[in-house]
């Protein structure tokens, strides 16, 4: 178990990631907002190509060429501003304050080497003088997680399940003590069972360690099952964000709603889901100017081509988008689908 810490919280401001192509920097993330609360399990939603990762990944300021951090600031409680750190001080920050579980766990484990092995150099790389207390802690973990933690350490990654290399993953982002986790899809590629096992050490591990979780996904079950606060992203920039459960249950953007709508139904009508028409935008054609989701949306006006949508704050929630009013400075009211300029 983890020291007695309070849980860090995390402040991204106007962060801005953007990618060198043949017809100059584009942004992969564009003026992002978002605020990861002490103690609570943030989840960021979208669909592929939306920015989740580069987000994540800016979190530990490891965009690698040709993508850089253009803008922007990414706060952490007892580590300052991550974006301006370098060298030695960026490496350390790396697992001991920030914990990060990869999209793939088969990616980030060394097939050459045994799990305990990998441990071992991860202990050494910060300088961790009790290397045999790191292997019990490594241990103890996985035992936590439901799996034989001398066994797994002795293991190769490809003697290993799916699901095991995923809690493999969260063990080594969790054994240096970091206090804010970041979990990249963590149940893709899983069988449903799996997923549920995985979804369920996420809420515990987080409880038990008292962490701030981040946990980036294209699955609203996902995050309906885990997250406190939900933010929802397309073409990198946050179109809603706020409580899960308000969230989903009233969605403000056209686009949230357009997810929403899309999921399968297992019961009712299942005429009533409704795939989104078109595709996302790639990176070349991320529109500069105006709303990003402008060719999909079903509320599209004059001003969505060539104005940035206002942020329309409501209590503990926003939406980026014209058709989103606050008239009574409560509940905000999403004009009807009628093709008239109504901004």
């Amino acid at each position: 178990m983890a020291p007695e810490q309070s849980p860090p919280g995390a402040r991204i401001r106007g962060l801005t990631v953007v990618y060198r192509t043949p017809a100059g920097e584009l942004p992969a993330v564009s003026g992002v907002d978002l605020d990861l609360a002490p103690g609570t399990i943030t989840g960021v939603v979208g669909e592929s190509g939306s920015g989740k990762s580069t987000l994540a990944l800016a979190l530990l300021n490891a965009v690698q060429p040709p993508g850089r951090i253009a803008a922007g600031s990414v706060e952490i409680d007892g580590l300052g501003d991550v974006v301006a750190l370098g060298g030695e001080g960026l490496r350390r920050a790396r697992g001991r304050h920030v914990g990060y579980v990869f999209q793939a766990a088969q990616n980030s484990l060394n097939p050459l080497k045994t799990v305990g092995k990998q441990v071992l150099d991860l202990g050494r790389s910060h300088g961790v003088e009790d290397v045999r207390g790191l292997l019990a802690d490594a241990r103890d973990l996985l035992g936590r997680m439901g799996l034989d933690g001398a066994r797994v350490l002795d293991s190769y990654q490809h003697e290993l399940s799916g699901g095991m290399r995923q809690r493999v993953g969260i063990m080594l982002a969790l054994v240096l003590n970091a206090r804010l986790v970041v979990l990249d899809e963590p149940t893709t590629a899983l069988d449903m069972i799996t997923q549920a096992t995985i979804l369920r050490i996420v809420r515990e591990v987080h409880a038990e360690r008292g962490l701030t979780t981040l946990v980036i996904t294209h699955d609203l079950g996902v995050v309906a099952e885990v997250a406190d606060r939900l933010a929802v992203m397309y073409g990198g920039r946050v179109a809603e964000q706020g409580p899960t459960r308000e969230v989903l249950a009233g969605p403000r953007h056209p686009y949230t709603r357009g997810l929403l709508g899309a999921i399968p139904r297992l019961v009712g009508d299942i005429g009533e889901a409704h795939a989104l028409p078109g595709r996302p935008p790639t990176l070349a054609d991320i529109p500069a100017d105006g709303c990003v989701f402008r060719e999909r949306c079903p509320l599209r006006m004059d001003v969505c081509e060539t104005g940035r949508p206002p942020v329309v704050v409501s209590g503990s929630r926003s939406a980026a988008c014209h058709a989103v009013r606050d008239d009574d400075g409560d509940r905000p009211a999403v004009a009807a689908a009628t093709g008239e300029d109504q901004a």
